[in-house]
């Protein structure tokens, strides 16, 4: 089971921190990925964070503005964004798959229910 939190509304230019946390399975088996649905578009693959957090990979869209990262000892991966903006509007959903290029291409075997992050400008 994978539960997001940390959603919310903020400022064009702010910053939000989102949490994925798992149960029910080894945390470290899994690459973590974070992906996003805005409203009338189709879900967007965000960023993806290797087993042992030794590599990562974000879309074009997100480069230089957000970080994954995890921490296996709390079975937890993180979204940190800074310098949002309003294109940023979405819900947020991270998943878990065995595979890291695998996430890039959605091949995810679980999928959290999203947090919703809204930014007004």
């Amino acid at each position: 089971q994978l539960v997001e939190s940390g959603g919310g509304l903020v400022q064009a230019g702010g910053s939000l921190r989102l949490s994925c946390a798992a149960s029910g399975r080894t945390f470290s088996n899994y690459a973590m990925g974070w992906f996003r649905r805005a409203p009338g578009k189709e879900r967007e693959f965000v960023a993806v964070i290797s087993r042992s957090a030794g590599a990562t990979y974000y879309s074009d869209s997100v480069k230089g503005r957000f970080t994954i990262s995890r921490d296996n000892a709390k079975n937890t991966v993180y979204l940190q964004m800074n310098s949002l903006k309003p294109v940023d509007t979405a819900v947020y959903y991270c998943a878990a798959g065995p595979s890291y290029s695998g996430i890039t291409r959605y091949a995810a075997d679980y999928w959290g229910q999203g947090t919703q992050v809204t930014v007004s400008s």
